[in-house]
């Protein structure tokens, strides 16, 4: 039988204020794209053993995969772990994390995403199927939130 390691849900650093006010810090979008492959770069790493065809999420260019969970001790909240394959991704994701880790099922149906990225610039600034592959992610947290 294989054994799957213990999963490390992401735990936002910062709040998402705190995020807005990082990338405003920076004069150029080059400094905000290292800035957030540099986010992307502290996840924790998810086990290559649920990096498989159930935990992907369909709808994005890149490869990612994602797996629902809870922080530790707190069983009425959300958390996830998740990889990709490409940097900026892993980037999106740890903004994701920040917007929805740690968050009840209400908090995160909540969540007006759109207006979170144009905060920080995002909506201008990534391709669109960047932004279709965002939108799937968004929906896939949403619904494990939900169910």
């Amino acid at each position: 039988m294989n054994s799957i390691p213990p999963l490390t849900m992401i735990v936002p650093e910062m709040t998402f204020a705190e995020l807005a006010e990082n990338f405003a810090l920076f004069d150029d979008w080059d400094d905000r794209y290292r800035y957030l492959i540099d986010l992307g770069r502290k996840l924790p790493q998810l086990p290559d053993t649920l990096k498989s065809a159930a935990n992907k999420v369909r709808g994005c260019m890149s490869q990612v995969w994602m797996v629902p969970g809870h922080p530790v001790g707190e069983p009425g909240k959300f958390a996830f772990a998740a990889d990709s394959d490409a940097h900026i991704v892993k980037g999106l994701i740890a903004v994701l994390g920040i917007l929805f880790s740690g968050q009840s099922p209400e908090a995160i149906a909540a969540v007006d995403t759109d207006a979170a990225f144009r905060a920080l610039g995002l909506d201008q600034h990534i391709s669109p199927s960047r932004r279709n592959g965002l939108v799937s992610m968004v929906e896939k947290i949403k619904g494990y939130a939900k169910a």
